[in-house]
């Protein structure tokens, strides 16, 4: 399995050249350059012009490209425009704020999907079940931009139970800096659970619901193996590769960031960054960011095919 995951790796290089290119040559497509945004009565137009020069805007596409690939070999990501910090400094900075709030996401949505898919297959057709599939046609329904926003509006400025934006309160050391994280990821996390449970609790729901009546689950019941352990050793972990096929793309999606739930919170991740770097046309931080991107579907894709073949040992990755 080993050499199969070298391999996959391998075939990510030409991948992400390609992706670079086609990166790159958008980013410059855009109208636009970074310092458009700088002009106002008092700026001189002859500052700007020459700050293009200095940085290149005017060279040929593929120089700037060789340029900008060949500094990111060196570690070198290039100077962010519009907060004037290396574009390596501003990632380090954001990606342990959102590492944090994907940990506490990926670890709240699991511990209440898997329990209610579980259990609204086991007893289909009664109560709970029935309330399940509610919660489920319901949250679908609703946009998750607009579910946030109605969040932060009761629990945020009207009952004040969590922060409504950032990620500390400013000045807190010690243990109650720890505690003002938490308090702070509290409210994304739990709504971004109650919107991702859905599909999750869905296909859980389906799966169990047929591996009842498969020919297995009758051989187990007629020699006696208790219903208990029949569904936590042989309809649960059957049930579970659909859910594993889209593990790894749910975690490395989240550590990229979550644009709409960090930019809704004020919430300074990698998907707040994002946000900001289109909004201010910062090439350099975009570009960068978008390969971060491509790198974590890529990754996440191989992540499920790894986390397949432990759930299920007859699935082999080619």
């Amino acid at each position: 399995m080993w050499k199969t995951v070298l391999r996959r790796f391998l075939l990510m290089i030409p991948q992400l050249i390609i992706l670079s290119i086609l990166v790159f040559i958008l980013a410059k497509l855009m109208p636009g350059d970074p310092f458009s945004g700088q002009i106002s009565p008092t700026t001189d137009p002859n500052q700007l012009e020459a700050l293009r020069i200095k940085y290149g805007f005017y060279d040929p596409w593929y120089q700037q490209y060789w340029r900008w690939i060949t500094n990111i070999f060196k570690g070198d990501f290039g100077i962010s425009y519009t907060f004037k910090l290396p574009v390596s400094t501003l990632l380090s900075q954001r990606v342990s704020n959102t590492f944090w709030l994907s940990i506490c996401c990926v670890t709240l949505l699991y511990m209440v999907a898997l329990p209610l898919g579980l259990f609204s297959g086991r007893y289909n057709g009664s109560k709970f079940d029935k309330a399940v599939t509610l919660y489920n046609f319901v949250t679908f329904a609703i946009p998750g931009f607009i579910f946030y926003l109605v969040m932060i509006l009761i629990f945020g400025y009207t009952l004040h139970w969590f922060p409504a934006s950032g990620y500390v309160d400013p000045g807190v050391k010690g243990f109650a800096y720890v505690i003002s994280r938490l308090r702070h990821m509290v409210l994304p996390a739990i709504c971004y659970t109650l919107i991702a449970t859905t599909v999750i609790v869905q296909y859980l729901r389906n799966e169990v619901i047929d591996a009842k009546g498969s020919d297995y689950v009758r051989t187990a019941r007629s020699k006696g193996v208790p219903i208990n352990k029949v569904y936590s050793h042989h309809i649960f972990r059957n049930s579970l590769l659909p859910i594993a096929a889209f593990f790894g793309f749910t975690l490395t999606g989240l550590i990229s960031g979550s644009v709409f739930m960090e930019t809704i919170f004020s919430y300074p991740g990698m998907g707040k960054l994002f946000f900001d770097s289109i909004q201010s046309r910062d090439y350099s931080l975009l570009t960068t960011l978008i390969m971060i991107y491509g790198f974590m579907t890529l990754l996440g894709s191989l992540l499920s095919d790894i986390i397949m073949s432990i759930v299920d040992p007859r699935i082999r990755i080619e």
